[in-house]
């Protein structure tokens, strides 16, 4: 790639990162092509992309299947408002994902994001329980949860570094441990207690795995006793698959793990395969009920723009056909057998702690001295990438989730990468 392109520099001039903090951050790299597993920066240099550019291109960059998809759709319908009009794109993407969303989804409402979608999902608990005249105005999350950006998914988050400053204009919410097996019973007793004290409206969740808390683990049983009291006390349930949907923990959805189904499903990320950014929020009939009425203003008054973007549409339609395909159901499983391998070969590594995988999230943490080696993540950062393997570690928590068509060579290259930082530390 030609020098002149200087990517690192011409950003600095106008360019404000997420998640960054640009006057102890470093420069920019600036990638120029991407393709499968692989990504290639302005000097030529490939990176095996070990976290699908955060979970988003599980079918590899540039899927020649997917971007024919979208070319076609874009040369008959680019864009068009979603209120008052419909179109195929949308209609059959629908269809598709009612046949392998969790059992009882019905209506699905389009959005831009992932924090837009969980923004929705509670709006329609709290809206839910407003139409019908009940009093509840207070939410339910898990203690280290996160679920967006915007106000209300900021609200039910729980890792204060993102939310400091604006914890005074937050709505209500109360907290509960995730279930680990030992704490179940405690877990419980703390939710049917809050419960009588508070008058929740909805109970917002990521199912099974908290992803910006480390690629926390959490257990099936636990989760479906806390859904099965929610229910029973008419709580509306909101499932966050943004992360974990579309195969990451090995079944389509983490709800599939899980007797007792979500009331609403939130989803984007893999959603549209990383091709176009795009939000979906699912629900029931049961809460879609609560918004039908001759009463306009009991409706779901909430919209975006690009809300149903054909394009992102066609990306997400093609998507799901590839994730129920054999060949990359038996990629999940392929990897999937290799992180059972790896960490078996970890297990008994004196730096290597509670080691956790679910399909083809892979996570454990480096047991170091903190303050002996300063920012661990930043060194670790930059050693994976040194050796050619973007992985983004969240502080000593070292984790995977290539996409599904990363060769048995590439993830023998990840893995192998991530031994080689047990003698530096």
């Amino acid at each position: 790639m030609e020098d002149k392109l200087n990517l690192a520099e011409r950003d600095k001039k106008h360019l404000w990162h997420p998640l960054t903090q640009h006057k102890i951050a470093g420069d920019a790299l600036g990638i120029t092509k991407a393709k499968g597993a692989r990504l290639y920066d302005e000097n030529g240099k490939e990176y095996i992309d070990g976290i699908s550019s955060w979970y988003t291109c599980v079918y590899g960059h540039c899927n020649d299947f997917i971007t024919d998809r979208v070319a076609m759709q874009m040369k008959n319908l680019d864009q068009v408002v979603f209120s008052g009009f419909t179109h195929l794109p949308a209609v059959e993407l629908s269809e598709a994902l009612i046949k392998i969303l969790p059992e009882g989804q019905q209506k699905m409402f389009f959005n831009d994001n992932g924090s837009t979608a969980t923004e929705i999902g509670i709006k329609m608990a709290l809206q839910y329980h407003h139409n019908l005249g009940n009093d509840r105005k207070v939410m339910l999350a898990f203690e280290e949860g996160f679920h967006g950006d915007t106000f209300g998914a900021m609200s039910v988050s729980g890792l204060s570094v993102y939310n400091g400053a604006f914890q005074d204009h937050f709505i209500a919410v109360k907290r509960i441990p995730v279930p680990k097996g030992e704490n179940n019973a405690e877990v419980l007793e703390l939710l049917k207690q809050l419960i009588k004290e508070n008058n929740i409206a909805g109970f917002i969740y990521e199912p099974l795995v908290q992803g910006a808390a480390a690629m926390k683990i959490h257990d099936a049983d636990g989760l479906n006793q806390i859904l099965k009291v929610c229910k029973e006390n008419d709580i509306v349930c909101v499932a966050d698959e943004v992360m974990t949907g579309f195969g990451k923990t090995g079944k389509y959805f983490a709800s599939d793990y899980i007797e007792i189904k979500p009331d609403i499903v939130c989803m984007s990320k893999a959603l549209t395969a990383g091709l176009l950014p795009m939000g979906l929020t699912s629900c029931t009939q049961k809460i879609y009920n609560a918004f039908y009425s001759e009463d306009i203003a009991k409706g779901l008054f909430h919209g975006h723009t690009y809300s149903a973007n054909p394009l992102a549409c066609a990306a997400a339609l093609a998507g799901v056909e590839l994730l129920v395909s054999p060949e990359m159901q038996n990629n999940i499983k392929r990897i999937e057998n290799l992180h059972q391998i790896f960490a078996a070969k970890i297990k008994e590594h004196p730096k290597v702690t509670n080691i956790r995988h679910l399909g083809i999230i892979f996570a454990f943490d480096l047991d170091v001295e903190m303050e002996r080696y300063g920012n661990v993540r930043n060194q670790l950062f930059e050693y994976f990438m040194e050796n050619g393997v973007y992985l983004r570690p969240l502080g000593n928590t070292i984790y995977i989730t290539a996409p599904y068509i990363t060769s048995d060579k590439e993830m023998q290259k990840i893995y192998d990468t991530i031994e080689g930082v047990f003698d530096r530390f």
